[in-house]
């Protein structure tokens, strides 16, 4: 399941798990295909056009047992225009208020893949950025919120100490009054260049940006005067289009998605976080992988990794970045599963090292290290 590029044409096709009978099917489909549409009554519209063009089409039905059946329905293009948020709406806006229906799979036009334009950076721009080739990358979080930054920042700095590739921001780390957007960005900047002085390696650290489009382009541009280059947003809070908009604005940074709310709504994660994140420019997607404290299957996660690093679609590969709840002793399985082009997130494991975090961050890296020579 991914969201495959189609020739240019005036439609594309989204497919749907809908829960129903076969006498009813049919009729459901039907009304899939309308309410993704022109939602109104076929019989009040007047327009030839209308009905030749817009309105959606059902392109077929298939039987997957248990109740369950996928429906492809054809919609127009034309309807998108070159907004991502519109592009979500069409795919699911008002079915997704049926609780019959899962947005399961869409065939991307060229001419939305083009629009869209997918990682400005990618696998590739993100390793040449840290000057590391033959292994898996490796990061962690700073956690818990409501530290103050000065704190926070001792924490950067020591898992930094440790080698990691990448720190990024808590997701619920946003402009609270214990942890102030500037103040912590700016603090954090600086104890993760500590660490760099300290080890030669070019640690990044990655800020999250929250809050209204406004207040995420200052945020941005705020990070870029630190001398940051890689960003982290979460695109079902912010919405598509907002961060289609920064990926536009701040062409230098490199975004990591987040998918805090990406279960919120019956989506398949491997199309929404694999496919749909990279399509509006994620050049990295954060996901809760399998053995871990949600609940997504091998399956589900093989899929949502070969969705995301995908190139022959005319777009850049993004970077898998497996999380939730995955502890040290799990490295050599969790990359024997992703391979290489990964970017594996420990959190928790390293912070209940405490005052040993430097060692136990240095053991991290050292396996990821290690997995790369077997």
């Amino acid at each position: 399941m991914h969201a495959h590029t189609t020739p240019a044409s005036n439609r594309f096709t989204v497919t749907y798990r809908v829960r129903g009978t076969a006498p009813e099917i049919e009729a459901r489909a039907l009304g899939i295909a309308v309410e993704q549409s022109v939602e109104m009554p076929l019989a009040a519209i007047d327009d030839a056009a209308v009905l030749s063009d817009i309105v959606g089409a059902v392109e077929g039905i298939e039987d997957t047992g248990g109740g369950l059946f996928h429906v492809r329905i054809g919609l127009a293009t034309a309807t998108v225009g070159q907004d991502a948020g519109q592009f979500l709406n069409m795919l699911f806006g008002n079915t997704s208020l049926h609780d019959d229906v899962a947005l399961w799979d869409v065939a991307v036009p060229e001419a939305l893949a083009e629009a869209f334009g997918g990682p400005r950076h990618g696998i590739a721009a993100l390793r040449h950025r840290l000057k590391l080739h033959g292994r898996a990358m490796t990061g962690s979080a700073l956690k818990p919120q409501g530290l103050p930054p000065e704190r926070l920042a001792v924490l950067a700095e020591h898992l930094a100490r440790g080698g990691l590739d990448f720190i990024k921001d808590d997701h619920g780390l946003a402009n609270q009054s214990y942890s102030q957007f500037a103040e912590r960005v700016c603090a954090c900047a600086a104890g993760v260049a500590r660490g760099v002085r300290a080890t030669g390696h070019p640690t990044r650290y990655i800020p999250s940006v929250t809050g209204d489009l406004d207040q995420m382009r200052a945020q941005a541009a705020l990070a870029r005067e630190e001398g940051l280059d890689c960003l982290m947003v979460a695109p079902m809070i912010s919405g598509f289009s907002a961060f289609q908009a920064l990926v536009r604005a701040f062409p230098e940074m490199a975004f990591f998605a987040h998918p805090s709310l990406g279960g919120a709504a019956r989506i398949a994660p491997d199309l929404l976080i694999g496919s749909l994140f990279r399509l509006i420019g994620a050049d990295a997607v954060i996901f809760p992988t399998y053995g871990g404290r949600f609940g997504y299957s091998q399956d589900t996660c093989r899929r949502l990794a070969a969705n995301a690093r995908r190139s022959d679609d005319g777009m850049k590969p993004a970077l898998p970045v497996p999380a939730g709840g995955i502890g040290l002793e799990r490295v050599r399985e969790i990359l024997d599963f992703y391979g290489e082009d990964t970017m594996l997130l420990i959190g928790g494991s390293l912070l209940l090292a405490r005052e040993h975090i430097i060692q136990a961050t240095e053991q991290f890296t050292r396996a990821v290290a290690d997995h790369a020579l077997i």
